[in-house]
């Protein structure tokens, strides 16, 4: 049933980044919460959405301004390893709360507080129509990748800020998906050295059993973006924005209230 949830949600989940607004990473950090501790569901999603980007990588590459990945690149990839380490840092801490109800211990610790937080605030900034039309000037580039990377490391959530600071960079549209394609393979290769070192140490006996989410996952990303692409193209559906957010609001307040 844990499988087949989470190739349901990843298929969905990447055919859904071509049209809602919302990335993969985004929806799916929230589903491997829901069978796996909250540090570990943004290192698995790390890795699928690493390999679903270098998937898109190989098609993309040659459009990539190199020039604008050097100057929002290279920051991002600095500003991802504190993110991380972040991460790990308040993976450690001890619980804050805990609470019986309906008959189950619950507990709310620093770490699923602060990936809940960030789930339920990115939902609502990628709801934002002003957000949306964002556009940073290009002198921002540096500080732009240091946000992104740093939001990237921590949460995984760097897509919309990485938009934002991208649109006004003077690139075509073909630029503007690869060199925003090179940025997120930076700042998730980074990230994913990190947190092998310390999210998977801490959590080994349930990385073990990551291994088939994870790959499934991918496998099921990758159909999502196929198919996503022939049936749906790049049509915006509002509708579906707003039961995505509602979604992931859900289950950012239930891990910030510790019921996940």
């Amino acid at each position: 049933m844990e499988l087949l949830s989470i190739a349901v949600v990843a298929l969905l989940a990447s055919g859904l980044t071509l049209f809602s607004g919302f990335g993969l990473g985004t929806i799916l950090t929230p589903v491997f919460a829901l069978f796996f501790p909250v540090t570990l569901a943004v290192a698995a999603t790390a890795v699928v959405h690493f390999a679903n980007n270098l998937f898109k990588l190989a098609l993309l590459a040659r459009a990539a301004d190199w020039a604008v990945v050097l100057r929002f690149g290279v920051p991002a990839a600095l500003a991802a390893v504190a993110g991380a380490a972040l991460l790990a840092v308040v993976d450690r801490l001890p619980a804050l709360a805990r609470y019986t109800l309906g008959g189950t211990d619950h507990e709310i610790t620093a770490v699923k507080l602060l990936i809940g937080s960030l789930i339920a605030a990115f939902a609502l900034l990628e709801l934002s129509p002003r957000f949306a039309r964002l556009a940073i000037a290009p002198r921002w580039l540096a500080f732009g990748g240091l946000l992104s990377g740093f939001f990237g490391g921590l949460s995984g959530n760097q897509g919309a800020l990485r938009s934002a600071f991208l649109l006004r960079a003077g690139l075509s549209k073909e630029a503007f998906v690869a060199t925003g394609c090179v940025a997120a393979v930076i700042v998730d290769a980074t990230r994913l050295l990190v947190y092998g070192g310390a999210v998977f140490a801490q959590h080994l006996m349930h990385a073990r059993e990551l291994a088939w989410p994870v790959a499934t996952a991918c496998g099921a990303a990758f159909a999502g973006a196929y198919f996503g692409k022939r049936l749906l193209g790049s049509v915006t559906l509002r509708t579906v924005q707003l039961v995505v957010a509602a979604a992931m609001l859900a289950i950012g307040t239930a891990l910030m209230a510790g019921l996940v």
